[in-house]
């Protein structure tokens, strides 16, 4: 498991996200820096409540997550978790195409998005 200190965590904000991002996390003591980087840092300390709320969404997709994986791998290898998480996110991000989906795959394809 990777340790990861306020330093490597900023340096993944300015890497990854837009200054002008609105942030939500939780009240871990390695954001103390983030407010510098974004617009807006907001932070909201985890309880029943908000797991049950706030972050519903998150559960339901780290759920989904898990079962894909469990049906379609069977077998994950840590080496190739990060491609296994990419894919469910284009395909997460896309399910509401359906039939948009040609069409903006021949877009993509001229512009070369």
């Amino acid at each position: 498991m990777t340790d990861h200190t306020s330093e490597q965590i900023n340096q993944t904000i300015q890497e990854s996200i837009s200054e002008k991002s609105i942030l939500f996390t939780d009240k871990s003591t390695s954001y103390i820096d983030i407010a510098d980087y974004v617009e807006i840092h907001i932070t909201e300390k985890s309880n029943k409540e908000t797991t049950t709320e706030t972050l519903r969404w998150v559960h339901i997709a780290i759920s989904n997550a898990k079962r894909n994986f469990l049906g379609n791998f069977h077998k994950i290898k840590g080496k190739y978790l990060q491609l296994y998480l990419n894919e469910f996110v284009y395909k997460l991000n896309r399910r509401y195409f359906e039939e948009k989906l040609f069409d903006r795959l021949v877009i993509a394809s001229i512009t070369g998005l």
